[in-house]
């Protein structure tokens, strides 16, 4: 992706929360019938200091698992905070006007080796961790366990799991750093008492970011 030097992310756990926060990530492949992408809730593993997979699945009646060979080189998509900022939200636009929209986003590009798995064990880990990290907040969180096992077992069976050895990671936090400071707080400012719960994630987002400036 374009990256200016003021948006670049090289805080390792920065992403890595991030990734975890929004977890739902878009798989983009290029096979037989071309470049399609797929949006999956992914799980991020540190399989050993500074290494990194992805674990996911998907419906086994997706032929993707047949169109592409392990270890095919992929892209994810983490998509996190956004929101629109309108030129109303600087103060240099009373003082010359020359102001114009954007978007502010943070997003996190991960490359990586794709390699299917079916054996059912390796399948049944992923989601019992898949469902663990997903349910944590609940009150009275429900586990695989909790269906019955002949039904659990059944649904093993329509799925596919994969794992994603990470080979880069490059976020991307536009967040108005190219802007002067006043100009940043008048953005958050905005996006804080927006409607959009969107738009107050990336209020905080930007907040941090000017507080630690």
């Amino acid at each position: 992706m374009y990256q200016p030097k003021s948006f670049q992310q090289d805080n390792v756990d920065e992403m890595k929360a991030m990734m975890k926060a929004y977890p739902l990530a878009t798989l983009v492949t290029t096979g037989q019938h071309g470049t399609q992408a797929n949006h999956i809730p992914l799980i991020l593993k540190e399989v050993a200091a500074g290494e990194h997979v992805l674990w996911g699945h998907l419906a086994k009646a997706n032929p993707l698992w047949q169109e592409l060979d392990n270890s095919a080189s992929v892209l994810v998509i983490f998509h996190g905070p956004n929101g629109y900022v309108s030129p109303n939200y600087y103060p240099t636009k009373q003082e010359h006007g020359k102001v114009v929209p954007t978007w502010n986003y943070v997003a996190v590009h991960v490359r990586g080796e794709l390699a299917f798995i079916h054996e059912d064990e390796w399948k049944l880990e992923m989601l019992n961790k898949l469902t663990a990290q997903h349910e944590s907040q609940q009150k009275d969180p429900w586990s695989v366990s909790d269906a019955p096992k002949a039904f659990t077992q059944s649904l093993l069976g329509a799925i596919v799991g994969f794992e994603i050895k990470v080979t880069a990671m490059e976020g991307k936090w536009k967040a108005g750093q190219n802007q002067p400071n006043k100009n940043r707080q008048g953005t958050i400012d905005g996006l804080s008492v927006s409607q959009n719960s969107a738009d107050k994630k990336m209020a905080e987002v930007m907040a941090k970011m000017l507080k630690t400036n």
